[in-house]
């Protein structure tokens, strides 16, 4: 067991390795931290997370749509429908912070082809930028977009605050 956990953490990094080189030059890219990056896309953000797996890694992309929305009925019905239809990606929702999120899970295997894995992210965030937006005005909910603005507007309100430039 311990040489299983040793292969699949040197995955873990191999995948991280090998996915920093993929996104070094994309500008809408960021390095949370080993094995966890983000990339914005209008409106939504792709976080992009390595986990171990068996011998292995697996790379799982999330983009929160939006939060503190009603799942009703309507809402869960065009999400199981859209899931029927799009390419990489389903819908999700999670009761902690009433989220719909765009979720997507890769094998490490899958990391061969740079020009490959970056269509797939495109092709992700793409997703998660429309229907951030269009849940949000159809069901209700806080896209991304508007958290961080919401969050940045408290740290200016808030005594000691940052500055205005």
């Amino acid at each position: 067991m311990p040489e299983r956990k040793a292969r699949a953490k040197a995955a873990v990094q191999a995948s991280s390795q090998k996915i920093e080189k993929m996104l070094g030059d994309n500008p809408a890219y960021r390095k949370v931290e080993e094995g966890f990056f983000v990339i914005k896309q209008g409106s939504s953000r792709v976080m992009i997370r390595v986990h171990p797996w068996k011998d292995h890694a697996v790379i799982r992309l999330a983009a929160q749509l939006v939060k503190g929305v009603n799942m009703e009925a309507p809402l869960a019905l065009e999400l199981l429908e859209l899931n029927a239809v799009l390419r990489f990606g389903s819908f999700a929702y999670v009761p902690a912070g009433d989220a719909v999120i765009l979720c997507y899970t890769l094998v490490d295997r899958e990391l061969a082809s740079r020009e490959e894995f970056l269509e797939t992210i495109r092709d992700f965030a793409f997703v998660a930028d429309e229907y951030d937006d269009r849940i949000a005005s159809r069901y209700g909910g806080q896209t991304m977009e508007d958290l961080l603005e919401e969050s940045v507007l408290e740290q200016l309100r808030e005594p000691g605050g940052p500055e205005p430039r």
